[in-house]
């Protein structure tokens, strides 16, 4: 089942073990190139927790990579993913907690926590970063998890 989103089909929120999943999807579809059949979601609605799947520099509506080349770029659109995520999920960006920021290369670091620090100005989430040797594609130069949660108010 699939639902409009501003004007994007998206597949509709499914309830497992209790909990909201977000986008749901399998690696089969998402990842051709892999020979993998995990059924995943971008975001779990926990209670009034938030958990949003490592974001990278892709749109989720058309699995393209953007910002090939460019850690800010992606980073942008990481963060854009995890505002929209966020947003289905009942929640905002204010709403942060922690975000858990991975690069393949230190010197990226810059452009990328520039790029997250004005997505979060003004919310003092924490933060933990790391440097790791790959993502899961080459193309991808940083990738962004993130963990808020749903005010009261956006509670069910």
């Amino acid at each position: 089942m699939t639902s409009t989103n501003e004007g994007r089909q998206v597949k509709a929120p499914i309830v497992a073990g209790g909990h909201t999943r977000i986008r749901p999807f399998n690696t089969r579809d998402t990842y051709p190139e892999q020979n993998l059949d995990n059924d995943l979601c971008q975001a779990v609605v926990a209670g009034n927790t938030v958990y949003v799947r490592g974001q990278i520099g892709q749109n989720l509506d058309t699995s393209e990579s953007v910002g090939i080349g460019d850690a800010g770029a992606q980073a942008e659109q990481a963060m854009a993913n995890i505002k929209m995520l966020l947003e289905e999920a009942g929640s905002r960006l204010e709403h942060l907690v922690k975000l858990t920021i991975y690069l393949v290369d230190p010197r990226y670091r810059e452009a990328v926590y520039r790029t997250v620090g004005r997505w979060t100005k003004g919310v003092h989430p924490i933060s933990t970063g790391l440097v790791v040797s790959a993502l899961a594609r080459p193309e991808w130069l940083c990738e962004i998890d993130a963990v808020a949660v749903i005010p009261e108010e956006g509670q069910a």
